[in-house]
């Protein structure tokens, strides 16, 4: 254990110690914590440093829980896989799209992250799930970008965003407080929550590279494909549950862990929420990566040897994505030079390039509650 521990530290201090990384890594096996670190503040002009109870937006690591979430309510039979979504939302005319095509990325649908501003959705007024299904309906001949379903992989936060839907369709409630009631609290995740636009004061403050606050924009509030903030060890108590064999079943569990996308050949793919490396040697990482805003997040399980490593980070690096390496001091795991990240929030970085005195200006409009969603909702 003091070997691996030792490993870990000199990993850290050659890959990330030297680097604008401000956040926290975890590894453990078995659940037994090996390594944890901690680096920076919160607020980067503060003194609240960083801990094990700091919160981060996990960004699209927040896709293992509505992945999970549909699968659970698939063993109770309130969902089918192979169900097309149409038949839980009859005015959604996309004809093939099924449960599996939106949990595995190959729905075909355009990207609500960059369909929003082509049709011109005020950029002053929070948009929601239902309007992410709103525009697909009644816009459908004004977006260019429909493939055929269930053809290809193309990552996409739409098929994520529409699942949250379904998830509130057939249960009744709200996918946070779904979430709260079937994950988060029986979990005692007690610092872990899906952010809403009731609460945007609880949203952790991210940074570009260059440490310039970037601020809340009308996309922050579509989840389902992101918005749960959580700790380190708050993921740690989520992966121990996958692994216990108390509420998934192994048939379950494989459905999850299986690859689906074959048409390009090489060692990545993706399973029903779940990215996987697929090694020639027959090893297999599960995990999934995070961006959003300045947030960067990793989660990576070694199913073979009951390891998971973690990374959450406020301040933008690629740099979190590299304690994928760690996996080689548990076997010999042959990590690619390119690790995955969300792609499809990278160029969105692009929109948060903005001056000091603008972020704070929004930022401050929104915890004043004068946001044009708050006013429409009052």
């Amino acid at each position: 254990m003091q070997k691996i521990k030792t490993a870990c530290e000199q990993w850290y201090d050659k890959s990330l110690s030297g680097t604008v990384f401000n956040g926290a890594v975890l590894v453990a096996q078995k659940g037994n914590i090996l390594f944890e670190k901690y680096k920076g503040t919160l607020h980067l002009e503060g003194n609240d440093n960083i801990t094990a109870s700091s919160i981060f937006h996990i960004a699209s690591v927040s896709k293992t829980f509505t992945a999970m979430a549909i699968l659970k309510l698939c063993q109770q039979g309130k969902i089918l896989l192979d169900e097309e979504l149409s038949h839980y939302f009859p005015g959604f005319n996309y004809p093939g799209v099924t449960v599996r095509c939106l949990l595995s990325h190959r729905s075909g649908l355009p990207n609500y992250v960059y369909f929003f501003e082509k049709l011109g959705w005020p950029q002053n007024q929070f948009a929601s799930n239902q309007d992410v299904l709103d525009y697909l309906i009644n816009r459908k001949q004004e977006l260019t970008d429909i493939s055929p379903a269930c053809i290809r992989f193309s990552y996409c936060n739409t098929n994520y965003a529409l699942l949250a839907l379904l998830i509130e369709k057939v249960t009744g409630i709200t996918y946070p407080r779904y979430l709260k009631q079937n994950f988060f609290d029986p979990l005692e995740m007690n610092n872990t929550f899906v952010l809403t636009v009731k609460e945007p004061t609880k949203a952790t403050p991210s940074y570009d590279w260059r440490g310039t606050e970037i601020p809340l924009n009308y996309l922050d509030f579509v989840y389902g494909d992101k918005n749960i903030f959580s700790t380190a060890r708050d993921l740690l108590k989520w992966d121990r549950f996958l692994s216990s064999g108390l509420l998934f079943t192994k048939e379950t569990l494989q459905e999850a862990y299986t690859p689906y996308s074959h048409e390009h050949p090489g060692i990545k793919n993706y399973g029903l929420g779940w990215r996987m490396n697929l090694y020639d040697n027959g090893k297999k990482i599960i995990f999934h990566n995070g961006w959003w805003h300045g947030n960067n997040s990793a989660f990576i399980r070694l199913l073979d040897e009951d390891v998971t490593i973690i990374a959450l980070n406020n301040r933008f690096t690629r740099a979190t994505y590299h304690v994928n390496q760690l996996a080689n001091i548990f076997s010999d795991y042959f990590i690619p030079v390119e690790e995955e990240t969300d792609a499809s929030t990278q160029d969105s970085m692009l929109q948060y390039k903005t001056d000091s005195n603008s972020v704070h200006k929004k930022r401050d409009s929104i915890i004043s509650g004068k946001s044009q969603h708050e006013k429409k909702s009052k």
